[in-house]
């Protein structure tokens, strides 16, 4: 099949169900975007965003990759990150994982997947930090579940300790940075008790964000 055009279709559809409820929506789009919120979250097609939360196009600036991970060398992650932070001025950073994340099962199950194995690495690193707290959830489904909510704290905790963060609080600029996770089975999303709302704080609310998972 060289073309898709049952996606073309479904396009259309969106795009007359969108005019419908409000005909002026795209026109106003077009002109500007002004999220409040970034979300830094999976890559998995199981877990979109916007729908997730209600929020319409031009509501939600987003950065995904394979277990929402947050790297200090990944200059695609922090150049999404200085643009909201910076140019769009959001006021929240949303660090959002799943459940059922698959990258993160690798991991717990040694599998090799190739290139991605390298991705993945950093997730290896969350698993070693706190390996002890992940085999003391259970079974493997539990301690698969223990070690996606670990992901999502360090992960939020990355974010904190970006230069970009960092001087956007010296600044005095409005910025909160949440941990949440995602249920595949139920659809609703659960906060890890990750937030932050200034770099004073982020140490503490780590300390308490791990210790709450018992």
């Amino acid at each position: 099949m060289r073309t898709l055009n049952h996606l073309f279709e479904k396009n259309e559809m969106w795009a007359g169900q969108i005019r419908q409820q409000d005909p002026d929506f795209f026109a106003k789009l077009s002109q500007q975007q002004t999220p409040n919120y970034l979300w830094i979250g999976c890559s998995d097609s199981r877990v979109p965003a916007n729908q997730i939360v209600g929020l319409l196009p031009g509501e939600l600036f987003v950065h995904r990759n394979i277990a929402n991970l947050v790297v200090h060398s990944d200059l695609n992650c922090l150049s999404v990150l200085q643009f909201a932070v910076d140019i769009l001025k959001v006021r929240h950073i949303i660090v959002c994982g799943h459940y059922g994340c698959s990258g993160v099962q690798a991991v717990l199950r040694g599998d090799r997947l190739g290139l991605s194995d390298n991705w993945l690495r950093h997730v290896q690193d969350v698993r070693q930090k706190h390996e002890q707290r992940i085999m003391s959830a259970g079974d493997s489904s539990r301690a698969a579940d223990r070690l996606c909510e670990l992901n999502v704290i360090e992960q939020a905790a990355n974010v904190c300790h970006t230069t970009i963060a960092r001087e956007a609080w010296e600044r005095g600029q409005e910025l909160s940075v949440h941990g949440w996770i995602y249920g595949l089975q139920d659809g609703r999303l659960r906060d890890m008790d990750a937030t932050v709302a200034g770099f004073h704080e982020a140490a503490a609310v780590y300390r308490a964000a791990i210790s709450a998972l018992t």
